[in-house]
């Protein structure tokens, strides 16, 4: 969805066009150390505005008469704390404060995508920001980010819950037992990988496909004033749909996290 149309006369094509909004604005050596400065600012900016919107909420809370915003803040956290409460094994105080911190900031990362694709990038021009992204949630960069700090966890937990020999058993003796532990091994790690793999690709896809729409969508406004109908009318649809989209990423995103961080937290006899 955009205020803007896409392409003016003599202006760049549509390949220019997407090319350009896909390009990250990057420093570094062009190889693997590079850091795409648009994906860590707003992700910065989203995670502060989590924490300030945390802390005035935590100040301003109260039982006799909640607010608008404390109510729907109780409601969030209810619902989180139900899905832990379904899927979790045990008690642990970390997965609450986790699986509410990773909906949040996800979701307000996915949210940048209602934002019209072409405004922030066109403010950004004017004060000698050539390219800019956005939606973090479409770079590989934050979501695979994202994905390895849950792996971590998930191998911090399954050492400390199943001791390091424990864990070691499982790679040895699950799915097959001990008469198969060469496919046991393969099995098992490529299990494991395929924990960070499909949390970082899922989100990363489904909201790069999003974004990918939205472009489309801003090209059909051509240099024409007529062209923007269709334009504004598909792009609202589309935005109207893509909000559960966003949230339904984030909470599948958070929902995989409980999920394997709660097998993490069972004994190799139930594994």
């Amino acid at each position: 969805m955009s205020s803007s149309t896409a392409s003016e006369a003599n202006g760049p094509t549509a390949v220019e066009y997407i090319q350009h909004h896909l390009h990250n604005n990057s420093i570094g050596d062009g190889g693997f150390w590079v850091l795409n400065l648009d994906t860590l600012i707003y992700s910065w900016l989203l995670a502060g505005v989590l924490m300030y919107i945390a802390y005035t909420m935590g100040k301003k809370m109260t039982s006799d008469t909640p607010t608008g915003g404390q109510n729907v803040l109780e409601a969030i956290v209810e619902f989180v704390q139900q899905q832990i409460k379904d899927i979790f094994p045990g008690s642990n105080p970390l997965i609450g404060p986790l699986a509410l911190t990773i909906f949040m900031w996800v979701f307000l990362m996915n949210a940048m995508d209602l934002i019209p694709v072409d405004l922030l990038p066109v403010l950004g021009q004017f004060v000698g920001i050539n390219y800019m992204k956005v939606v973090p949630t479409t770079d590989l960069s934050t979501t695979f980010a994202l994905a390895l700090s849950v792996f971590a966890l998930i191998i911090y937990y399954n050492i400390k819950i199943k001791g390091p020999m424990g864990y070691l058993k499982m790679f040895l003796f699950h799915p097959f037992g001990k008469y198969l532990i060469p496919v046991n091994i393969i099995m098992t790690t490529i299990e494991e990988v395929a924990k960070p793999v499909s949390l970082g690709l899922r989100l990363f896809g489904n909201m790069f496909a999003g974004e990918l729409i939205f472009m489309l969508i801003a090209l059909l406004g051509g240099a024409s004033l007529l062209g923007l109908i269709p334009q504004i009318a598909l792009g609202t649809v589309w935005a109207i749909f893509h909000i559960l989209v966003i949230s339904l990423q984030a909470f599948i995103f958070m929902l995989l996290t409980i999920v394997y961080l709660g097998m993490a937290h069972q004994d190799i006899e139930e594994h």
